[in-house]
């Protein structure tokens, strides 16, 4: 039965355009036990590194996903030739003042970037890498935002634990292009991605 739920499990994991959670296995797999899915879970990961694999199994954004190693992405590149997808250095420091500082409102982001944020988050919106969570109860009652589990796939997060600490992005300069992606396969017509990255793709870095 182990081998037959390892099998069932990657399938899953194949054809899926995001991450998968224990507990969406579990209802697709009638409510089996969580520790019988970790286990199947393991021991494909291991087979994969034992066999020296083109992917592996990475736990990200709450789930599980196969991705391509980043030795093959010069290949990958030359098959599909991806668009590059970057934000600006304004869009940057906006979307790490929401991951750092949410829940957070709007006013608030302008106070700490001191100039109009409206154009900035509706891009990050656009994107899928922040989201509303809600309205405050104060007067206006203005959007809440946060990030998505987007952001944390894009940026290769188990969750906002992960998150590197003032320190150590002190020692690093932002980044400006957003990780490239890679589904194996393609999924078909679903309508969730934004038009300017194809976030249903499986990170290459």
């Amino acid at each position: 039965m182990t081998q037959e739920i390892k099998n069932i499990l990657e399938s899953l994991l194949f054809v899926a355009s995001e991450p998968l959670s224990i507990e969406r296995m579990k209802k697709v797999l009638d409510n089996s036990e969580t520790q019988l899915i970790r286990e199947a879970l393991n021991t494909l990961a291991g087979e994969y590194e034992a066999r020296g694999s083109a992917f592996f199994l990475k736990e990200v954004a709450g789930g599980y996903q196969i991705r391509t190693r980043p030795e093959y992405s010069p290949w990958i590149k030359r098959l599909i030739q991806p668009a590059p997808a970057r934000l600006s250095k304004a869009a940057m420091e906006t979307l790490a003042i929401v991951a750092y500082k949410q829940p957070i409102i709007r006013n608030d982001i302008e106070h700490i970037r001191g100039v109009d944020c409206g154009g900035i988050l509706r891009t990050l919106m656009e994107k899928k890498l922040i989201r509303v969570l809600g309205r405050k109860a104060i007067p206006g009652r203005p959007l809440i935002y946060g990030t998505t589990r987007q952001f944390l796939e894009l940026f290769e997060l188990k969750d906002l634990t992960e998150l590197p600490t003032p320190e150590e992005v002190e020692a690093l300069e932002a980044p400006k292009e957003i990780p490239e992606q890679l589904t194996f396969p393609e999924p078909e017509g679903d309508g969730s991605n934004s038009p300017e990255i194809d976030n249903s793709k499986k990170s290459l870095t």
